[in-house]
């Protein structure tokens, strides 16, 4: 979930984003094969004008509760009804804190709880605001991968433990990658929170992985890959397509994407594109 700066460019195929000149495949129907619907998620609303061209293309949205990550503003506030009105559904998101702010919030006396705590009742404040009804699923975006660190897992559990005693539900987006996690072993950000809300008896949690990583992952498509493929059991949706890809994650499917590193799709050969892959329609159940 990044801004970039955006570059012209056509797609190829079913591909969204490949070589230059070549006319794309029109697709009716939002959504990929076998009941797989796809969505999209970027930093920036696309504005009213573009949204029946990419409801051709998406099923669902990423509708963002506060800033996007690196970001000063929230340009979707206000904008569910004209999504509702064309027809999207939503995962819903909230963005999190990363170490650093944790740690400097710690310094000044504010505890990784307190934060959390704190931070989602704001989520919650917004979701209201933004008329989104009760058992709504929020999902916090946690960017960084890997086992977390005693902090983060206080603020993320603090958060969305936080949610789970509103008329909302707690969501975590979050890695799905596996990393080192000692000789032999390896962990993923998902694996690590299931863990510990399992020993600490707290509320489920729903996952939106993301794992753009190829394989499982297949690249800038709109033939995304089976949502039981991410490596990431009893997920609700699977980020499988990144603006820009990860070079060093991703160069079996790099053709897939633009010469830029960004995917798109050809109708807005301007606006950069999030995949993700879901069996549900509206998987924040926002509607």
């Amino acid at each position: 979930m990044f801004s970039t700066h955006l570059t012209a460019l056509c797609v190829l195929a079913t591909t969204l984003c490949a070589q230059q000149n070549h006319a794309p495949t029109t697709t009716t129907k939002p959504f990929g094969t076998s009941g797989n619907y796809i969505g999209f998620d970027n930093n920036d609303y696309p504005g009213e004008e573009p949204l029946p061209v990419l409801r051709r293309r998406f099923a669902f949205v990423g509708y963002w509760l506060n800033n996007p990550p690196g970001e000063n503003h929230n340009s979707w506030l206000g904008k569910r009804d004209a999504l509702l009105h064309n027809g999207f559904g939503f995962m819903v998101l909230a963005n999190g804190r990363l170490e650093a702010e944790i740690k400097k919030a710690k310094r000044t006396g504010v505890t990784p709880t307190a934060l959390g705590s704190k931070d989602a009742a704001e989520a919650v404040a917004a979701a209201q605001r933004e008329h989104f009804p009760a058992h709504t699923i929020i999902f916090l975006d946690q960017e960084e991968g890997g086992r977390l660190t005693p902090d983060q897992s206080a603020y993320l559990l603090a958060w969305t433990e936080a949610v789970a005693h509103t008329g909302y539900l707690p969501g975590a987006y979050a890695s799905g990658q596996p990393v080192n996690d000692g000789p032999g072993k390896t962990i993923t950000t998902i694996q690590d929170i299931r863990e510990q809300v399992a020993s600490k008896h707290l509320h489920e949690i729903a996952m939106w992985v993301y794992q753009d990583a190829c394989p499982p992952a297949n690249g800038c498509t709109l033939e995304p890959p089976p949502l039981s493929a991410s490596g990431t059991p009893d997920v609700i949706a699977w980020q499988y397509a990144q603006s820009p890809r990860r070079k060093e994650i991703t160069s079996a499917c790099a053709k897939t994407y633009a010469t830029d590193g960004n995917c798109y799709v050809s109708e807005l050969p301007k606006f950069t594109l999030d995949l993700s892959v879901s069996s549900s329609l509206d998987p924040s159940h926002g509607r």
